[in-house]
């Protein structure tokens, strides 16, 4: 006997009998009551956390008791492809060796991400048996295996043809350096010290205006509509009016909606459906165009004037400013507080 424990060693030995032995093998037994758990299969983006340790522990401390008790268990492990997050280490992996996604073809950079799940969850695995997790590894699933992929799309065609399913205009979390949409927990909100843009949208066929407030001047370019509060009576005669958006000539209604606030800037908000979420809701409450006015790395397309087409975001926010100072639409400028959101593939 060594004079020396070493877990590793008989923890190795003792999980190699248990395979051997088939111990962690159930199938279906009428005599007996049934215990299952589908493991939360960990994301192929990298190895375990200590997160996954706790959790899968908590996991095989129920089915060993189960199996104690005579109960036929059914442990079922698997791994999962994390669609974004993995994708995101794949062009991570792939800028470090110097290759640009959009230099590949699909199939190139899916070869790719595929020996990425290759090489993590093969990973993962013999760390869940180091770990000592009971699991029926025979049943060993990925969540991109041909038959939950058959079974996925066959489920999202029946929900489709029921109707449940339907196509329509969202909008998403855009990251321009990656050119693709980001989760919601890949965006980092930092506070930055920006500016409040006062401008006026003058009236159609008169000499009067209202003034707007925005941190974001170069989207008013795809504006649709002008919003006050309905309880505002400093707005309420102008609901039901037409106002002209400047530098484009497109004809603005100026709508009542709950959502604006009465108190943020002049109370009276430019609404851009395609570039906010809010607006974007609010465009669905009263009807509004969608005038997208990005192209996939935040340059101004083709849905703006000429003068403002190419013209990068910041560009087209200097430019913007400027045209509307000369033309005589600029009413004051301030310093603001506010937070923007930052892709971190960014």
């Amino acid at each position: 006997m060594d004079k020396v424990f070493k877990p590793a060693e008989v923890e190795d030995y003792w999980y190699q009998i248990w395979e051997k032995k088939n111990y962690f093998h159930g199938e279906p037994n009428p005599q007996k009551t049934p215990f299952t758990i589908v493991i939360p299969p960990p994301n192929v983006t990298g190895m375990l956390t200590m997160g996954h340790v706790l959790n899968n522990t908590i996991q095989d401390i129920l089915v060993r008791k189960a199996r104690m008790e005579g109960k036929e268990v059914c442990w079922i492990p698997g791994t999962d492809h994390a669609s974004i997050a993995t994708e995101r280490k794949v062009v991570e992996m792939l800028k470090e060796q110097g290759v640009d996604k959009h230099s590949l073809s699909r199939d190139e950079f899916l070869k790719h991400a595929w020996e990425w799940k290759g090489k993590y969850g093969g990973i993962i695995i013999q760390q869940l048996k180091k770990l000592g997790c009971s699991c029926d590894w025979e049943r060993e699933r990925f969540t991109m295996d041909g038959d939950y992929t058959k079974a996925v799309l066959s489920a999202f065609v029946k929900l489709y043809e029921k109707g449940f399913i339907y196509k329509g205009h969202r909008l998403v979390n855009w990251c321009p350096v990656s050119k693709s949409a980001i989760s919601q927990e890949e965006v980092n909100h930092q506070e930055v010290n920006g500016h409040l843009w006062h401008f006026k949208y003058p009236f159609k066929d008169s000499d009067e205006f209202v003034v707007v407030a925005t941190t974001r001047p170069e989207t008013m370019l795809g504006d649709t509509a002008v919003a006050v509060h309905p309880k505002d009576e400093r707005y309420s005669h102008l609901v039901g009016k037409t106002v002209i958006l400047p530098l484009v000539g497109r004809e603005l209604p100026v709508i009542a909606d709950n959502h604006v606030d009465p108190e943020f800037g002049t109370g009276c908000v430019k609404v851009t459906p395609a570039h906010d979420p809010n607006d974007f809701s609010m465009s669905e409450r009263h009807g509004l165009e969608l005038v997208n006015i990005m192209n996939e790395d935040a340059s101004i397309n083709e849905n703006a004037p000429d003068a403002y087409q190419n013209l990068s975001r910041d560009d087209a926010r200097k430019a913007v400013v400027k045209d509307l100072e000369e033309q005589g639409f600029l009413v004051k400028t301030e310093d603001y507080v506010h937070k923007v959101g930052y892709s971190e593939r960014g």
